[in-house]
């Protein structure tokens, strides 16, 4: 009788244990919300496309890029302030997006433009990936969200200091930030 009751505890146990650590990992868990998607298409004569999605998860938004077509090396990587690729320098974005008009830094600085994000690393085939969690973005259209923005890659890496964009050089690809499954308009 006393084994059966030990073993009950020891089962007790075990099951309590495992239901904590379970609540836990819940409890840490990010609610993902709203998602956006960016496809890029060639600018300023390059090859250069790939898509980028967004999603909200908790107060940072996840930016994942998956890109083709750019040359080996890094390269800047930006959200900026208008939804309009169609000149073909992209120079139609205009500038990052800034809502706070702070200066151009670095991504993981406090003096930034919200639309500054880590560059883009391509390998030897000029393929990148990009998976980072940012804290200024928002899945919204307005002032303050990037919906109906563009995301744009630079020829050039960002050095995260020059101003007003970082010395990144020529714009390679553009393309507008749509909600999932929605329209532009």
């Amino acid at each position: 009788m006393k084994r059966v009751n030990i073993l009950h505890r020891t089962t007790r146990v075990t099951f309590l244990a495992a239901t904590v650590s379970l609540l836990a990992a819940c409890a840490s868990m990010e609610t993902a919300g709203p998602k956006a998607t960016a496809t890029l298409e060639p600018r300023s004569g390059s090859s250069v496309s790939g898509t980028v999605s967004f999603q909200a998860v908790g107060q940072k938004v996840r930016v994942e890029a998956s890109i083709a077509g750019l040359t080996p090396g890094e390269h800047g990587f930006h959200v900026h302030e208008v939804g309009d690729c169609s000149a073909a320098d992209a120079s139609s974005a205009k500038g990052h997006f800034n809502p706070s008009t702070k200066a151009h830094g670095h991504h993981g600085g406090a003096e930034r433009h919200a639309g500054d994000m880590p560059n883009l690393v391509a390998d030897s085939s000029g393929k990148a990936t990009l998976s980072a969690e940012m804290d200024l973005l928002s899945l919204t259209e307005g002032p303050a969200g990037i919906l109906k923005r563009s995301v744009v890659i630079h020829a050039d890496p960002d050095d995260y200091k020059s101003q007003p964009a970082g010395n990144s050089g020529k714009r390679v690809a553009c393309g507008v930030i749509r909600a999932a499954g929605g329209s532009y308009y």
